[in-house]
């Protein structure tokens, strides 16, 4: 019975961690494969009520489904203990990473916009700060949007697809500790770029894509051969 209650356990935490993500990443989707491209077409009276009305709704679905993603992720992580691979070691950094960054980036930024639109609604002005809140939380959730696509595809290899990356950790065989660190330095690379720098190739939807695609594949080759 003591391993049926453990079983359930695990499975309600992954419940949980399933769909919160899908909630999470699927407004992800919806803010940057959707709303963004509405944006760029619509009239300024049909963005400001949207603004005003639609994107503070969605924000709440997508930082707290991050939240509840990241927090049943640890759950599990604690609960599969010396079986956790580099799969999805590689996967819960990235998740890890975006969740740090709708929390601290992509949140606080559009706090900002969301005043600025409804102080000019307002007949007011807009905040000077507006700007440059959105480009950093543009840049943020274009990031994210990166890598979504190798998290996914690496948690879903962690117990899937067969490869030096599937080994335990704890065991003495898998990824060298050179294509690990390389796979760490690259993402972590990319994240100072969200922080600090520019969108550039995934500035659109087709770009954004092709390099998330792009950068599963690379971190995949560097631990099957390097």
């Amino acid at each position: 019975m003591e391993l049926q209650i453990g079983a359930l356990i695990s499975f309600l935490f992954r419940f949980i961690h399933f769909f919160a993500g899908i909630v999470w990443i699927g407004i992800l989707y919806y803010f940057n494969f959707v709303q963004t491209e509405y944006f760029k077409e619509t009239d300024a009276a049909a963005k400001s009520s949207a603004i005003s009305k639609l994107v503070p709704r969605a924000l709440w679905w997508f930082r707290y489904g991050a939240l509840f993603t990241f927090l049943s992720g640890l759950a599990l992580a604690g609960y599969l203990g010396g079986t956790i691979n580099f799969y999805i070691v590689t996967g819960m950094l990235l998740g890890t990473l975006m969740f740090l960054n709708v929390w601290l980036i992509i949140w606080p930024n559009q706090r900002i916009v969301i005043a600025s639109n409804d102080q000019v609604a307002g007949g007011g002005e807009a905040l000077p700060e507006a700007a440059g809140a959105l480009a950093k939380a543009g840049l943020a959730s274009r990031t994210n949007t990166l890598f979504s696509i190798p998290m996914l595809f690496f948690m879903g290899a962690s117990a899937h697809l067969a490869g030096d990356g599937r080994a335990p950790m704890s065991s003495e065989v898998g990824v060298s500790s050179l294509a690990m660190i390389l796979c760490l330095l690259i993402i972590a690379a990319l994240e100072v770029n969200a922080i600090k720098g520019k969108t550039g190739p995934i500035t659109s939807i087709a770009g954004v894509i092709h390099c998330g695609i792009g950068l599963a594949a690379a971190l995949l080759i560097i631990m099957e051969f390097l």
